[in-house]
């Protein structure tokens, strides 16, 4: 009994929050002639994700539905409150009507509550998950959801696997639960109703408008509710924050549909509108739900193609790095621990260039024509004649990481043991050119080639460098300001190789996926990689224009199509245009 009332108290819809009344949809009403779907109950415990939690779930499955084919899917945060035919949302009748009039598809629903830990002795407190499991922007409960309970769920089931045939709901903190499964794993779930969300600063859900603007724009359909009088804490004000989810969604060209009100926290007016967010939500089914990036006021839209997504270049390699563009367009990249360096011809061809490399990481092309590598198995940089492969030894005792070749022919390396950068001007001994960085990774000239930005996988920053007259670097300063991933316990930005524009654009490899600052040093655009995929670790640009951005991660290389135009380092300095400020 205890256990049930602390349980009550955690939904957000309870009736000890009733107010209203609102007008009843007519397909809120149990009807004669419609046939009922079935409602069946069950536990689940053993998550891996949260262990050690133990909940409630059940499932719908409407009449109609036959296993012929797939059915549509439709998950319920917060389960227990939606099931019942006397509450606010009435799921079970509101799905038989929709269904039985043909304005939403054969769907089964299935509703799932937070965990609890139980306690460890009889007097004992329970831990209570909801917070831990909603609040946090992370995708922790994406995989709980997908990966381990769905599958038990639906095991005797036909749904489909089509993200454009999954819709997801919420409401308070299981709004913002249902908003980050679709969020982070848009190949699941492609249509969200979420009611009076909980998008403030509980557990990181403040930060989601911010990202909402700058991240590139995925294929997501979503309804909001919440009302003028809905929370106002300590932990930030609902009514304002649902006002800025839906400004930021429609400014980065989603699909969105709102419906406000006067009501308090409360799901009332949520379930009293039920009916008509299943029919938006659903119009059009089984027209696929896609991005729509000309309606996107920010980034999206003028650096990205629509429709032209990452694509696979080549995997099962060790762990790929360095990847550069030769004058001809073709891409080589080192594949670390194998000691390999592959090639990527301008048709696609991938091909071996270089085998027993010595565990060479980063790359690039001099004046010369001559490949540039840092050999960190033998602390060497070494450069190659591409066609003959014949082989220079530049510099020794340098555990390099990362180097760039200037129009001039002036190396400079980063060594991360060392948190500094090496200059190697031709036919001379390396010189210490700054040991002024809390850390470094990656190397980039501007296109004036006045400074270089500098990568600190260690925490947010970027830093700055001058590059003066005689090739000396003076005045670094931790300059660009990268995005963190949501709930990385590191607090850190594993900012790695990186690619210029010749609009001064600087394309960082990280772990939320690329980062796109302007000149002064603000993010603009995060281009995430596939679902699946690891973070980048290094970025170049290729193709006939130099407009196909080309990226490592892992065992892969990934590449698409932008509408940015990269430069070379050996290219004469060219002044980018002035930024805004």
């Amino acid at each position: 009994m205890k256990k049930s009332i602390a349980l009550l108290l955690l939904l957000p819809f309870s009736p000890l929050f009733a107010e209203g009344p609102y007008p009843v949809d007519p397909a809120s009403v149990r009807k004669e002639g419609v046939p009922a779907g079935k409602v069946t109950q069950a536990k689940f415990s053993g998550s891996k994700v949260f262990p050690g939690t133990e909940r409630d779930y059940w499932v719908y499955v409407p009449s109609q539905y036959d296993g012929s084919k797939p059915a549509c899917l439709m998950v319920f945060q917060d389960g227990g409150g939606y099931i019942g035919e006397k509450g606010s949302f009435k799921v079970p009748i509101v799905f038989d009507n929709l269904i039985a009039s043909g304005e939403m598809p054969v769907t089964i629903a299935v509703f799932i509550n937070p965990g609890v830990v139980p306690a460890t002795k009889p007097d004992g407190q329970p831990r209570f998950n909801r917070s831990y499991e909603y609040d946090a922007f992370t995708a922790d409960y994406s995989s709980f959801l997908i990966n381990e309970i769905l599958p038990v769920a639906l095991k005797d089931l036909k749904v489909s696997t089509d993200p454009s045939d999954r819709g997801i709901c919420g409401s308070s903190s299981g709004a913002i639960a249902a908003f980050n499964v679709a969020w982070f794993r848009p190949d699941s779930f492609r249509r969200v109703y979420s009611t009076i969300g909980t998008y403030v600063g509980l557990r990181g859900g403040d930060e989601i408008v911010t990202l909402l603007r700058k991240t590139e724009s995925k294929p997501l359909r979503i309804f909001l509710q919440d009302g003028s009088n809905d929370n106002n804490i300590y932990c930030g004000d609902w009514w304002m924050a649902n006002q800025a989810m839906e400004r930021a969604l429609t400014f980065s060209g989603y699909e969105v549909n709102h419906v406000w009100g006067e009501g308090k926290h409360s799901g009332q007016h949520g379930g009293a509108i039920l009916p008509e967010a299943m029919r938006w939500l659903w119009k059009d089914h089984p027209k696929p739900v896609t991005t729509h990036y000309d309606e996107c006021k920010g980034k999206t839209k003028d650096m990205l193609v629509d429709g032209k997504g990452w694509e696979l270049v080549s995997e099962g390699h060790g762990f790929t790095e360095g990847p550069v563009a030769s004058a001809d367009g073709t891409v080589y990249f080192s594949d670390i621990p194998n000691s390999k360096i592959h090639t990527v011809a301008p048709d696609g061809k991938v091909s071996l260039f270089l085998e027993n490399t010595n565990k060479t990481n980063g790359l690039a092309f001099g004046p010369d024509g001559r490949l540039y590598g840092c050999r960190a198995g033998a602390g060497e940089i070494v450069s190659w004649d591409v066609k003959t492969k014949e082989e220079k030894i530049h510099a020794k005792d340098i555990k390099a990481n990362d180097l760039v070749v200037t129009h001039d022919g002036v190396i400079y390396a980063t060594e991360p043991t060392t948190k500094s950068v090496w200059i190697i001007r031709p036919g001379q001994e390396k010189v210490l050119g700054s040991d002024k960085f809390g850390g470094v990774n990656g190397i980039e000239a501007v296109p004036d080639q006045g400074r270089f930005d500098v990568t600190d996988p260690g925490n947010r920053f970027v830093w700055s460098i001058m590059r003066q007259p005689d090739g000396s670097l003076s005045d670094a300063q931790p300059y660009h300001h990268l995005h963190l991933p949501p709930g990385d316990l590191d607090n850190r930005s594993r900012a790695d190789g990186t690619a210029m524009t010749k609009d001064g654009w600087l394309l960082v490899a990280t772990s939320m996926g690329v980062q796109v600052c302007d000149q002064p040093g603000r993010v603009n655009l995060i281009i995430p990689m596939p679902v699946g995929a690891r973070f980048p670790s290094n970025l170049c640009f290729a193709g006939p224009e130099r407009k196909t951005l080309f990226a490592t991660a892992g065992d892969k290389v990934f590449k698409r199509e932008t509408k940015l135009t990269g430069i070379n380092a050996w290219d004469a300095p060219a002044a980018a245009p002035k930024p805004g400020l």
